[in-house]
């Protein structure tokens, strides 16, 4: 017995060591555990997106909770003013399509008609959606974060591609695209010096097919922003009167034409169907051929689509197409 012992206690050592590990091994292995999972104020729920990728922004509709970064919008009227600071867009409504300035960017958008269909909206799976009107607003609302932004709510050009920078979580991308506008108008001012001069003035009309005469102002469509601000050409008197009294654009009559004057004329003609009927009626007045732009062949009729665009990206476009148009007649009117 006593030559045995020593093995017997070496043994016993051995398997104490070993429970002794073991043990130790599993306290450290819990610790570890316990120290990278995150307590219950920290862990992300199971059906939320994190709190991060969220944003309030607010809208007439109240505060809206919409994606810091959104990646697939739906749009009705706002096409121009998201493709101008970068936006993916998925969807818009029709006439959009007929913008030649967004041709390209709009290839692989979708057509959710007018007024905007729900059932296209939910096919897209937006992750937003940006409304001008808001007839389908709380249908729109169920599918994903939407926004009423109502016409009007950005007065020119600046004010709107900050908005929707905002809005898309872009505001350095609204600012490059200010910046390069900057320099287009500038570089537009400087083609025209000679050219034109400093106190000509030009009228922005509009006929359309019912023969009725509209007069647009500075910040409104059919090329006021490119026209008056951009290239700083100047609005006659007369019109910017009343223009400013009517919200950005006024009807008049035929024959109050030339009250309303200008050194140059440029008329953007709705003609849908294209029956040329109304132009001819207008041009074949004695009242209109009496007008000083149109005896010195500085009338301009203008393509209702390219013109008629008040987006960012149409802006900017129009500056390009109306230095060309005065450098050309300017050349013409030479001969």
């Amino acid at each position: 017995m006593s030559k045995r012992k020593p093995y017997f206690i070496l043994t016993l050592f051995l398997m104490l060591s070993v429970l002794v590990s073991a043990c130790g091994g599993a306290n450290n292995t819990n610790s570890n555990a316990a120290t990278n999972v995150p307590s219950e104020s920290e862990a992300p729920a199971a059906t939320e997106a994190p709190a991060a990728e969220f944003r309030g922004f607010e809208t007439t509709k109240g505060t809206i909770q919409i994606p810091v970064k959104p990646q697939r919008i739906v749009t009705d009227y706002y096409g121009g003013e998201l493709l101008s600071v970068g936006a993916n867009v998925l969807g818009v409504e029709p006439s959009t399509f007929e913008n030649p300035f967004l041709t390209e960017q709009l290839k692989g958008a979708v057509d959710v008609g007018s007024p905007i269909n729900v059932e296209k909206v939910l096919e897209l799976k937006p992750d937003l959606i940006v409304v001008m009107y808001e007839e389908s607003y709380e249908s729109l609302s169920k599918i994903a974060p939407t926004l009423y932004i109502p016409y009007g709510t950005a007065s020119n050009i600046y004010e709107s591609v900050r908005l929707f920078g905002d809005i898309v979580g872009e505001k350095e991308k609204a600012e490059q695209f200010i910046t390069a506008y900057d320099e287009k108008a500038k570089a537009g001012r400087e083609k025209l010096k000679g050219v034109v001069d400093e106190n000509t003035t030009v009228g922005i009309f509009e006929l359309t097919d019912k023969g009725e005469i509209w007069m647009f102002g500075e910040n409104s469509g059919r090329s006021g922003q490119a026209v008056y601000n951009a290239l700083g050409l100047k609005i006659p008197e007369s019109i910017k009167k009343q223009v400013d009294a009517n919200d950005g654009f006024f009807q008049l009559s035929k024959e109050a034409l030339p009250e309303y004057s200008a050194d140059y004329m440029f008329m953007t003609v709705y003609d849908p169907e294209k029956k040329g009927e109304a132009i001819k009626q207008l041009t074949d007045l004695a009242v209109w051929k009496s007008l000083d732009a149109v005896k010195n062949n500085q009338y301009f009729e203008n393509d209702f689509n390219t013109f008629y665009r008040y987006d960012p990206i149409a802006i900017s476009g129009q500056v390009d197409l109306i230095v060309d148009m005065l450098i050309a007649r300017a050349e013409e009117n030479k001969k």
